[in-house]
């Protein structure tokens, strides 16, 4: 297989954009990643597209979105396809595009991922949301992604014996980090006093502990090596891809405070970069609940089961700690933008990597992780990003 590198990257803030459409808010993106490799290499070598979208046909009332985005891009004819893998579908689509370039297929691609949800009711969003869970025993019940992972966090809690306010410093660093990122859609900081107090979504989630879906579009561009090579000083190399699956119900899981899909990915996208945990210098995470964000630190393998709390306490996420997370605001404060996720996780930092990240750039970055997660964890991508430079 050969290298694969990305030459380009672009996204949208993320807000409520009532005003825009989910194609308004996809080729502001294109445009600005293809801005980045212009002039050296003409869009028209553009030779796939891969998008990576959740509620497109529920929420936002188009499906086929390949052709649909190809077509309104100026791309007609070319290979594109949507990939739908609920939160993971941006990591997904990614997945492909760098199978697509590192088996010789095209020397260029983009990825877009984008949602476009908050010009629709609640219960539209919820609907399409409950998709991600299983329909017949879990969906039908009315149990929804959030009453899901609070469960987790009950769990959790009672195991190790945690109250809830010691989830308060996954979000604190979050709404701290997104005050300097002019994208993000909450870009005002919290403490832990105010997160005690916020009111109860799905108990023991808060309002300060949950976050909001959002309209946004993040693209990326892959390249193979020649190509890269003409834009060697904006190039990272994509050194790892790997994506697992778990049981889609949590009912059917043997043990529900480990994430199954995430511990095997990140393992294999790990083992294909030849790199460890401990030679992480940045991550990104589905992080749209403090829960969330520790269970998936711990089943990766970046700290022991039942220390991720304290581990944030202990500043271990901010930039400045061994493993900073969510440096341009995570799920929580940056927004979360569903099944574009991935890619925006993948946008910010290639800003790490490239020492563009501002009040949050983590020094020295030259290895980042990033990874998101479909429904409950159900499937879990995992990148790994390498600065050669």
């Amino acid at each position: 297989m050969k290298n694969v590198y990305i030459v380009g990257t672009g996204a949208t803030p993320v807000a409520e954009h009532y005003t825009r459409t989910l194609t308004d808010l996809a080729l502001e993106a294109l445009r600005a990643a293809v801005a980045e490799v212009t002039p050296v290499v003409a869009p028209g070598n553009i030779g796939a597209l891969y998008v990576g979208n959740a509620l497109g046909d529920i929420v936002a009332g188009q499906a086929h979105l390949g052709a649909f985005l190809a077509s309104a891009a100026g791309l007609s004819g070319i290979e594109a396809v949507r990939v739908e893998a609920a939160g993971a579908s941006g990591g997904a689509a990614l997945r492909q595009a760098a199978l697509a370039v590192a088996s010789g297929a095209h020397d260029l691609v983009a990825v877009i991922g984008v949602e476009k949800v908050t010009d629709k009711l609640d219960a539209t969003v919820e609907t399409g949301l409950a998709l991600a869970t299983d329909s017949d025993f879990e969906a039908e019940q009315g149990v929804t992604l959030t009453s899901q992972w609070a469960m987790l966090m009950r769990r959790y809690m009672h195991t190790y014996g945690y109250p809830a306010e010691a989830f308060a410093p996954f979000p604190v660093n979050a709404h701290t980090n997104a005050a300097a990122n002019r994208g993000a859609m909450y870009r005002f900081s919290i403490n832990p006093d105010k997160y005690k107090k916020a009111g109860q979504v799905a108990s023991p989630l808060n309002m300060l502990d949950c976050s909001s879906l959002a309209d946004g579009a993040a693209v990326v561009l892959l390249a193979s090596e020649s190509v890269a090579r003409e834009l060697k000083s904006r190039s990272v190399r994509l050194a790892g891809s790997a994506l697992a699956t778990d049981r889609l119900a949590l009912h059917d899981r043997r043990d529900p405070l480990w994430l199954d899909a995430a511990q095997q990915s990140a393992a294999s996208a790990l083992k294909q970069a030849g790199v460890a945990p401990d030679d992480v210098d940045v991550l990104e995470l589905t992080d749209p609940h403090g829960i969330t964000a520790a269970l998936a630190l711990e089943s990766c393998g970046f700290v022991e089961r039942g220390s991720a709390p304290r581990h944030a306490a202990d500043g271990g996420i901010a930039p400045g700690g061994t493993t900073p997370l969510a440096t341009a605001g995570g799920y929580k404060a940056r927004g979360d933008v569903g099944g574009a996720g991935g890619i925006y996780q993948v946008v910010e930092l290639i800003r790490q990597l490239r020492g563009e990240a501002g009040a949050a750039q983590v020094a020295d970055a030259r290895v980042a992780f990033a990874q998101c997660l479909g429904g409950v964890g159900a499937t879990a991508v995992t990148h790994i990003l390498v600065n050669d430079a």
